[in-house]
């Protein structure tokens, strides 16, 4: 009789351990990297779900903090690029809305902004004069005119996935 109790509570706790195994290794456990998000796919081949799919913006990549003790006036690090979600288009298509800051200490304007863009594109039209594509891997700010310290410029695009943007180059004025 307590053979037969042992067993039983042995074959529970190996079930328990096996059907733990089978909901991480089936991806209801996954995490997505340096956002933490869980991710839960639901069959289709754009139907997945994130912990963060109600975030609005969250930062495009780690910021470096510049040294201006003997330094420039302003550095690439001056400009912030934050990006996320926003609700689709009629047409199923998601879109993303990205937030460009010029948060120079110094209090400098910064132009000729310059960010690595992929082969960027939008179903949804970008002004031209906000941010345009002007060959792969590199995109152009508020067509190129300063953006005034503290200034935000803003944009939405519509695409099958979010494209990291990140700052190439600018220039200090």
């Amino acid at each position: 009789m307590l053979g037969r109790r042992v067993a039983v509570s042995i074959s529970l706790f190996v079930v328990g351990i096996l059907l733990l195994l089978v909901g991480f290794l089936s991806g209801l456990g996954n995490y997505s990297g340096s956002t933490g998000a869980r991710s839960l796919s639901l069959g289709g081949s754009n139907n997945t779900l994130t912990a963060m799919h109600r975030r609005l913006l969250r930062h495009a990549k780690a910021v470096e903090q510049p040294d201006r003790i003997w330094g420039e006036k302003c550095t690439k690090s001056d400009i912030v690029i934050n990006q996320g979600p926003t609700g689709p288009l009629p047409s199923g298509i998601p879109t993303y809305t990205v937030e460009i800051m010029n948060v120079c200490v110094t209090g400098c304007d910064i132009y000729g902004i310059h960010l690595s863009c992929g082969w960027f594109s939008s179903a949804h039209l970008v002004n031209p004069k906000v941010f345009k594509r002007l060959r792969y891997d590199d995109c152009l700010v508020n067509d190129g005119k300063p953006l005034i310290n503290g200034g935000t410029l803003s944009f939405q695009y519509a695409n099958t996935f979010l494209y990291p943007l990140s700052v190439s180059s600018v220039i200090c004025s």
